[in-house]
């Protein structure tokens, strides 16, 4: 994989429940984490004492956040309105060279912030709400 411009690393929101996804304006800066809890199944018959995975089990997360300037009503008011009214519609991370994520996030948290003689700056943090699906390989998709 060649290296990529940050700012290819795309997060869309479902803006109508329709499948009409735009990226959220203004971000500057993304973040992306998978995780997996770990179901520990170590017992006296674990060959040479080592610790033992069940593999398949724990559950499984998307974390995304994202940092930026306002620079767009609609995307802006959508996120906000989302986390007051606690929905989890669909949003798409697209990830350049890799594939899209696709699924159902929950808005965990909004701040807004400026300096007096700087910029309004907004930050988000999404939490997975349901099951994620997949798509490698993004070549097709052109950033807007």
């Amino acid at each position: 994989m060649a290296v990529q411009a940050g700012k290819d690393l795309l997060i869309k929101v479902d803006m109508t429940t329709d499948g009409n996804f735009e990226t959220i304006a203004g971000l500057r800066a993304t973040r992306v984490s998978f995780n997996a809890e770990a179901v520990e199944v170590t017992s006296l018959d674990s060959a040479g004492g080592w610790r033992e995975l069940l593999g398949g089990a724990g559950v499984r997360s998307a974390a995304i956040s994202g940092s930026g300037v306002f620079r767009d009503e609609s995307t802006d008011e959508r996120a906000r309105q989302l986390f007051f009214d606690g929905l989890t519609p669909n949003f798409q991370i697209v990830i350049p060279d890799f594939g899209i994520v696709e699924g159902p996030f929950q808005v965990s948290s909004l701040e807004y912030s400026g300096q007096l003689n700087g910029e309004a700056t907004y930050e988000l943090s999404l939490q997975s709400a349901g099951q994620l699906n997949f798509v490698p390989d993004v070549e097709d998709v052109v950033a807007p």
